[in-house]
């Protein structure tokens, strides 16, 4: 990889780091469904000029409606899930859950497309929802002995619920685009799928919006989850793609978390427990596994 593309690499997942503490300053007058809502509109907004390139908007008129459908999905339901969870548990916490899409995204492949994984890749689901598990168990009161929470162990599960629910949904997005929307421009996909997102989500966005003013902090929240860490980061992410593959790309999942924890800690003044840590480090592991960036040579030479 090269320097210039080393650098878009760490921005990209700076971008998406710092989209957890935008949301969570947007959400917090918001609201979860108005503030994806917002993000997915802007991020629309900006791009629209992206169907000037050539082949693009041809591309996205003949698929128009599989694109807006799986922009609900894509980025319309898991955006609105993630803004729920952030109010609810740490950015930090949710960054790491969402680690877990490529591990999802493997998972909906084998069960809908019938991609079925090697054995090292089956360790990787098996080792990284293990980690999920702990990780679910540590912080939302559980206990090998039974419910050891207090009253707000039943919402942080449930926000960390939305969070796996919101990996599910990126990874049925993909395996979507894979059986439907293969050799479609990658710009006419990104751009369409923030177009679906917005018109799916304009009714209940309207309907939930607050009646009280909103802060400058949270429109400028809103804007930059929207441009930078949705419409810009996208344009990041398929350049990415086409300079150094897929598997490259994917990667940058992995880094996601180390910047929304750094952006936690500083500007948000959340703590990082050593069970965070430790079960993030399984869980990068088993998405590195079932994604094929690591191998355990030895399990797969055994199924050959």
């Amino acid at each position: 990889m090269s320097p210039l593309l080393a650098l878009e690499f760490l921005l990209l997942a700076a971008l998406w780091g710092a989209s957890f503490l935008f949301t969570r300053l947007g959400a917090a007058e918001l609201g979860a469904v108005p503030t994806a809502g917002m993000r997915v509109a802007l991020a629309a907004l900006f791009l629209l000029p992206v169907f000037l390139v050539k082949g693009v908007w041809a591309d996205f008129r003949q698929h128009a409606g599989r694109i807006l459908y799986m922009g609900l999905f894509n980025s319309g339901l898991p955006f609105a899930l993630y803004a729920f969870a952030v109010l609810h548990i740490t950015t930090g916490l949710s960054s790491i859950l969402n680690a877990t899409v490529p591990l999802s995204g493997a998972l909906v492949a084998w069960l809908w497309l019938k991609d079925r994984p090697t054995r090292s890749r089956m360790l990787g689901l098996a080792v990284g929802f293990a980690g999920v598990t702990l990780l679910v168990m540590g912080k939302s009161g559980f206990s090998a002995t039974g419910v050891a929470g207090q009253g707000d162990s039943a919402i942080t599960l449930l926000a960390m619920g939305a969070c796996v629910l919101a990996t599910l949904s990126y990874g049925y997005a993909a395996s979507f685009t894979k059986r439907y929307l293969t050799g479609v421009n990658p710009l006419a996909t990104a751009t369409g799928s923030q177009i679906g997102a917005a018109l799916g989500l304009a009714i209940p966005t309207a309907w939930l919006w607050p009646s009280q003013a909103i802060s400058a902090t949270a429109w400028g929240a809103l804007v930059a989850v929207g441009l930078l860490c949705t419409a810009i980061a996208y344009i990041l992410f398929f350049h990415i793609i086409a300079k150094a593959g897929p598997s490259r790309a994917l990667a940058v999942t992995f880094l996601v978390p180390v910047f929304a924890l750094f952006y936690g800690v500083v500007l948000l003044g959340e703590a990082i427990t050593p069970w965070m840590i430790g079960c993030g480090v399984v869980i990068v592991c088993g998405t590195a596994l079932s994604t094929g960036l690591a191998k355990v040579r030895w399990l797969d030479a055994r199924s050959t």
